[in-house]
Formats: C-alpha cells, sequence, structure tokens
C-alpha cells in the first residue's frame, strides 16, 4: 500500500428510489454516508423513465453532505466510483438530455432497467438464435439495451437519430464527470452484448437484429473504449464536475459497475482463500435481486445471463441471475392484504417501516421456526417475470392458501411466505448453476432485505446452504468505493482492495430440523410456478 493509505474515497450508488454517497477511509470503514430521493416516471405498467439531469443533481447534493459530515476537505478525496441501475440515457453532441418518453418530455432521457416496453424487440431478438445470445444465458431480457435500442429505432426514429451517445447509466455518470466517453467492460459486456473476452462488438449481431447503423458507425455511440472497472478515467474530476460535487478539479474517477456488480465485489472478496471466490455467490437484494457466481472457465447456463468475462471480478467468468422483483415483489404483496393499513399504522407507533415491523413481528424466537407462521401459504413472487432460470418476463405471480382471515397475524404469516417465495427462487438458480458445473457452499446476502437477521436465516434454510454477511453496512457503496482506491492508486488492483476493505461477519447455517418442511414447500413452489406457465399458455 503507498502514500495513498491515509487518504478518503467516495463511493456514490444510483439505484431505482435514490442516490447514495458514502465516504470509506483505505480500510473500507464507512465514515458517512447522505442520500437524495430521485424521480421515477411510470405512466404505464411496462414504461419507467427517469431524467439524468436529476439523478446528478441528486449524485451532486449526496457527494457534498457525506463529505461535510465527515468534515474533510476537498482535497482529502483521493478518489471517486461509481455504481448505478443498468438504464439506457440518452444524449446530444452537447451534452443535453434526448427524450425516449412518447410524452415527448426531454427530461425523459432515461428508459429504467424494469422498463418492459422492448418485449416484443427482445422475443424478435431471441428468435434470431445467435450466437452472441449464448453469452446472456440463451435468450436476451427487455431489461437489457440492445432491445431497448431497437425499440427506439423503431418507435422513435428522431430521438435514435438525435442521440450522439447511448450510455449506460454507470457510463453516463463517469462521463458527465470526466469528459471521458470510455466505458466500463461490466456495463457493456453484461447489458449491451460487448463480447469482453474477445474485445470487441460482434457485427453481424446488430445487422441482423436491426441495428445496423451502430454497426455503420462502429459503434461510436455505444462505446469504442472500453477499460476494467476501476480504471482511472481522463484527468479524473472536470472543473465543473468538481464544483457541482464540491470536490477537487483532478480528483481521480474511477470506471464503475452496475449497482449489483459493486455489491457483489465488497461481498465475495470476504473470502480469499485460492478458489474460495468460484465457490461464494454474491445475492444483492434491492428493488429487484441479483445473483452472481464466478468461475474461472466460462459456464453456460440455461436461463443464467453470461457467462461474462471479467465483469465483476477481473479474470473470471461472471454467472449473473436473479429476480426481476424482490424487495418490490413484497412491497407488492403485502399491500394486497386488508390489514397493510393497519399494520403501517402500528409500525408508525413504533417507529418503523412496515416491512421492518412486520419483520420484527416474524422474529421472535428461534428464526427458523417463522416458516411455521406461513403454514398452507405459499408465493411465487414473480410480480414482474422471471429473470432466472427461465429468463421468461411474461411470468407472473402466484399466491396459494388466501383465506378470509383479515388479520395483521395473517398479514405477517403471508410477509414470511414472501420471503421464502425469494428463498425458492434462489434455490432453483442454484440448481442450475450446479447442473452447469457451478458449485456453491456460500452465499453472501447484501442490500435492503438482506440486512434482516430473519430474512438470512430463512435464506439459508430455503436454500439449504449457507448464507453470510459483511461488517460494512453498506456493502454496494462499499464496492463503489474499492473501485476509487483501486483507481487512485492506494492497492495495487482490485483484487486487493477486495481483500483490504471487506471483512466478514457472520455465517447463518440452514436448520436441519426445518429442512423436511422446506423440502415440502420447495416442492409446491415448483408445482404453482409450473401451473402459471401451464395456464398462460
Amino acid at each position: 500500500m503507498n502514500s495513498h493509505a491515509n487518504r478518503y474515497f467516495v463511493g456514490v450508488d444510483v439505484g431505482t428510489g435514490s442516490a447514495r454517497a458514502g465516504v470509506f477511509d483505505v480500510h473500507g470503514q464507512l465514515l458517512a454516508q447522505a442520500k437524495r430521493d430521485i424521480d421515477l416516471y411510470q405512466s404505464g405498467p411496462d414504461i419507467a423513465e427517469q431524467s439524468s439531469e436529476n439523478i446528478w443533481a441528486a449524485v451532486c447534493a449526496a457527494t457534498r453532505e457525506a463529505v461535510a459530515r465527515v468534515g474533510l476537505p476537498p482535497d482529502a478525496i483521493a478518489g471517486i466510483g461509481f455504481d448505478a441501475t443498468c438504464s439506457l440515457v440518452l444524449v446530444d453532441l452537447a451534452g443535453a438530455p434526448v427524450t425516449v418518453s412518447e410524452t415527448g418530455d426531454p427530461n425523459r432521457n432515461i428508459i429504467v432497467w424494469m422498463d418492459h416496453r422492448a418485449t416484443e424487440q427482445a422475443a424478435r431478438i431471441n428468435r434470431t438464435g445467435h450466437t452472441v445470445l449464448s453469452y446472456v444465458g440463451g435468450a436476451i431480457s427487455p431489461e437489457m439495451e440492445t432491445p431497448k435500442l431497437l425499440w427506439l429505432a423503431e418507435a422513435m426514429p428522431q430521438s435514435f437519430a438525435r442521440a450522439a451517445h447511448f450510455f449506460d447509466l454507470t457510463d453516463y455518470l463517469t462521463w458527465r464527470s470526466t469528459g471521458s466517453t470510455a466505458r466500463s467492460v461490466c456495463t457493456l459486456t453484461c447489458k449491451w452484448t460487448y463480447l469482453a473476452h474477445e474485445r470487441r462488438w460482434d457485427e453481424s449481431y446488430f445487422r441482423e437484429i436491426g441495428l445496423g447503423a451502430l454497426a455503420d458507425e462502429r459503434f461510436a455511440r455505444i462505446g469504442t473504449e472500453v477499460v476494467d472497472t476501476g480504471a482511472p478515467l481522463g484527468q479524473g474530476l472536470t472543473a465543473a464536475a468538481a464544483a457541482d460535487l464540491g470536490l477537487s478539479p483532478g480528483t481521480v474517477v474511477a470506471a464503475g459497475l452496475i449497482d449489483a456488480h459493486a455489491g457483489g465485489i465488497a461481498t465475495v472478496g470476504v473470502f480469499p482463500a485460492t478458489g474460495a471466490i468460484e465457490r461464494t455467490m454474491a445475492y444483492v437484494m434491492g428493488t429487484s435481486a441479483c445473483t452472481m457466481a464466478s468461475s474461472a472457465t466460462p459456464a453456460f447456463v440455461p436461463g443464467v445471463w453470461g457467462p461474462y468475462y471479467s465483469a465483476m471480478v477481473p479474470g473470471l467468468w461472471l454467472s449473473e441471475g436473479g429476480q426481476s422483483a424482490a424487495g418490490a415483489a413484497i412491497d407488492q404483496l403485502i399491500r394486497h392484504h386488508p390489514a397493510y393499513d393497519e399494520a403501517t399504522r402500528l409500525a408508525g407507533g413504533s417507529g418503523l417501516s412496515t416491512i421492518d415491523w412486520l419483520t420484527e413481528q416474524a422474529g421472535g424466537g428461534d428464526l427458523s421456526s417463522a416458516v411455521e407462521r406461513a403454514s398452507g401459504l405459499h408465493v411465487v413472487p414473480d410480480f414482474n417475470g422471471n429473470r432466472a432460470p427461465f429468463a421468461d418476463p411474461a411470468a407472473r405471480a402466484i399466491v396459494s392458501g388466501l383465506s378470509l382471515d383479515r388479520s395483521v397475524e395473517s398479514l405477517v404469516a403471508l410477509y414470511v411466505a414472501g420471503i421464502l417465495g425469494l428463498g425458492y427462487g434462489l434455490r432453483r438458480i442454484l440448481e442450475a448453476e450446479a447442473a452447469s458445473g457451478v458449485t456453491i457452499d456460500n452465499v453472501v446476502v447484501s442490500g435492503g432485505a438482506g440486512r434482516s437477521a430473519l430474512v438470512q436465516q430463512l435464506l439459508a434454510d430455503a436454500t439449504q446452504t449457507p448464507v453470510s454477511t459483511i461488517e460494512s453496512p453498506e456493502p454496494v457503496l462499499l464496492g463503489s468505493a474499492m473501485l476509487a482506491a483501486t483507481a487512485a492508486g492506494a492497492y495495487a488492483d482490485l483484487a486487493a482492495a477486495m481483500q483490504g476493505m471487506s471483512r466478514l461477519k457472520e455465517t447463518r447455517a440452514p436448520s436441519a430440523e426445518a429442512r423436511s418442511v422446506h423440502e415440502g414447500r420447495y416442492r409446491a413452489y415448483r408445482i404453482l410456478q409450473e401451473a402459471e406457465r401451464a395456464t398462460r399458455g
């Protein structure tokens, strides 16, 4: 470690609903953080849009507040790293927003990751059977960028033509900070079909699916310079960006990560032993949930995105699964219950959120025994489709076992059943990975509901796999700070930063006593999931 050991690093995370900034020391200790909400425009069930100007303002306000809370001068910040949702941003040659909205609002220049307007385009792309699709689990998702670009080219050709840059949101933030149009290998490989193991775009893919215009331009608008995560960009912060962020011009800016992947590097790095990372899955819970498993050789897992080379851990192949709705699924589930308003009132009286209050009600005594509350209730929480292992955006949720019970106690039971549904969905992903040669013997959970001891134990029991957590209360922010520390030279490389800035907190083993109960519930989960597909068909 070099002379930067006494310096500090800012990690910035832009999620679906907020922008957060955290200040960390070189050992990964979180010193302060701040948050600003961001706007989300939803004009239909498949439409979700945001504003890059609104997000940049939120990022800057959160960063200024976090640094001020620590009382550090701007020049004490040696580097800043960004992560964000995999949302598509359009700007023109002058950097002004280009609308993606059929309302024509110029501020709505981001198609959010969860937007499914390109479902038909994704289906059409998948029918081509192009070899590129083997690197996205065999089927591309409408949550990825090339279906969205195709939708724009067909539905909003003026916006498609006017855009000088199509950015993943993370790459927009680093461009806004530095003026560099370099893209992160993480964003382009995971969401844009860039072939990182060959360091190239596949021209034939773009021509076959109807985006030949991008190939004609030699991919200038989607990225010709692709850099490793944690690489320093440009000359650091521009004067304008530094003024906005309250930092010093020239402060090092790192090439960023997708938000879940930032949580991934912060969590899997706690097992530094040789080969341990390859046996560890990061499970990042937020509005959606993302699973990330690394392997030394490419693993082609049907329905699981990837394999992506060096997209998270340098030199390893990433298999990325997950659930299109996790926190959002639980929220949707409990809001349907007639006792939701009463539970919200009781939670407010205790100074808790509704979810935290329900968790407290369900978690008394032995945590594994909470499964008994959900007896007879089963939830398949695919409200926003099934991301993995079925790559089925049309999948929908099922709740089985409802009665006329309108009590708060029955709401607690439904909440537990929903968490278990997420756990059984995770088990399906683990089984799909194992069938393709990726064996996982530890899941490291972070983010959102993953902070709850009850949720950790129920996930361990539902999957029959140990579930661990790390010491940092903010793994996603920590992951972005690791990028900053790497870019600033505080660590020799990202692998060293992962080991130097993260520490294991605890591991929860699955309950042997509850195993048979979960085996039965898992069989029911699979039957219900298959019934949903059959009735839809």
